[in-house]
C-alpha cells in the first residue's frame, strides 16, 4: 500500500479549513494531552498506519503507538492506540484519523465475514471497481487484510468485455466482430500478457461466450439456477477436453451477492465472486477517542 505524505496533508486541509479555531480559543499551544482510540464494537482492525501518519502530518512531535495492528480481530471496549503530545494537535487531527480507522476496518471486517461464509468452498471473494474516488488503493488494501482479493485496480490490468462494449462494436459495423475475434485480437495485441474475461447475462450468452475461449466469464446478475446449469455446462466441456486449458474458463460470479446468498452461490461451484457491496455499501466501524 502506498499512499504520498502530502495526501495526509491535504485530507487534514479539507477537514481543519483555514484553522481549528475552538482549540484555538479555548486550548493554550503548549497544553500536553494523552489520549486513546477505543472501538465501541467488534471488528478486524485496518488502518492503523493511516491514522498514526495522519497525526503526524499535524504534529510531527505526536507520538502514536497501538496494541493492535491490521488484520487483528478485537473485542468491543478494545484500545487501538494511544496517542500522546499538543493537545491541540491530537485534536485538530482526531476526526480524519477516526474515519479512515472507522472505514477501513468496516470494510475489513465485512470481507472477512463473505470469507467465512463461504467456507469450505474453492471460490475466492474479489472487490469490485466500485469504490470512493480517490481511496480506491485504502479501500482494496482494506479488503486484503479481510482475505479478499482485489480485481481490477484499473481499467489497464486486463481486459474486461461488457455488454456495452459488445453493443458499440455491433453498432459501428454491419458485421459485428464475434466475441471470439474481440478476444483473439486482445490477446494479438496485448502479447498475451493480460487476463482476458466476457461478462454474460444468460446462458446463451455464457455458451457463445465459451467459444471464444477467454480466461475469465462473468455470470452477471444470473439466478442461482442459471449459475449452476453453467457450472455444469462447463464441467461437461472439461470432462471432455480434459484438464483445464484454453477454452475452459473460470466462472465469476457477480450481481447482488449479499452474506444471505453467499455461500448458495459458493456451493454451486463457483470460482470467483465479487461483491460491490464490499467498498460501495461500508458500514463503518463505531470508534471514539477520548482525552485521559
Amino acid at each position: 500500500m502506498y499512499v504520498r505524505k502530502n495526501a495526509f496533508k491535504i485530507l487534514l486541509r479539507e477537514d481543519i479549513g483555514r484553522r481549528d479555531i475552538t482549540s484555538e480559543l479555548i486550548i493554550p499551544p503548549d497544553r500536553k494531552a494523552r489520549a486513546v482510540i477505543i472501538t465501541k464494537q467488534a471488528c478486524l482492525v485496518c488502518g492503523i498506519d493511516i491514522a498514526r501518519e495522519i497525526f503526524k502530518a499535524q504534529d510531527i512531535k505526536t507520538k502514536f503507538t497501538s496494541p493492535a495492528k491490521d488484520g487483528s480481530f478485537v473485542k468491543k471496549g478494545t484500545i487501538l492506540a494511544k496517542i500522546g503530545g499538543r493537545a491541540k494537535s491530537i485534536l485538530s487531527a482526531e476526526r480524519v484519523a477516526l474515519n479512515f480507522l472507522a472505514v477501513l476496518s468496516g470494510i475489513a471486517t465485512k470481507t472477512q465475514a463473505f470469507v467465512r461464509a463461504i467456507r469450505p468452498y474453492k471460490a475466492k471473494i474479489f472487490d469490485t471497481r466500485k469504490t470512493i474516488p480517490g481511496l480506491r488503493v485504502l479501500q482494496k488494501y482494506a479488503v486484503r487484510i479481510g482475505g479478499g482479493y482485489n480485481h481490477r485496480m484499473t481499467l489497464s490490468d486486463m481486459v474486461l468485455i461488457k455488454e456495452n462494449h459488445i453493443k458499440v462494436t455491433a453498432a459501428q459495423r454491419k458485421n459485428p466482430a464475434s466475441l471470439k475475434l474481440m478476444v483473439d485480437k486482445a490477446r494479438r495485441r496485448t502479447g498475451q500478457k493480460l487476463k482476458v474475461e466476457i461478462e454474460v447475462r444468460n446462458l446463451r450468452e455464457f455458451k457463445e461466450a465459451l467459444k471464444a475461449a477467454p480466461d475469465i466469464i462473468m455470470l452477471d446478475n444470473m439466478r442461482l439456477s442459471q449459475m449452476k446449469k453453467a457450472v455444469r455446462i462447463m464441467r461437461a466441456s472439461r470432462s471432455i477436453q480434459g484438464p483445464r486449458r484454453l477454452g475452459q474458463p473460470l466462472l465469476e460470479a457477480s450481481g447482488g451477492i449479499t452474506l444471505k446468498n453467499v455461500k448458495q452461490i459458493a456451493s454451486a461451484g463457483i470460482d470467483i465472486i465479487s461483491v460491490g457491496g464490499l467498498t460501495h455499501s461500508i458500514d463503518s466501524i463505531d470508534l471514539s477517542l477520548e482525552i485521559l
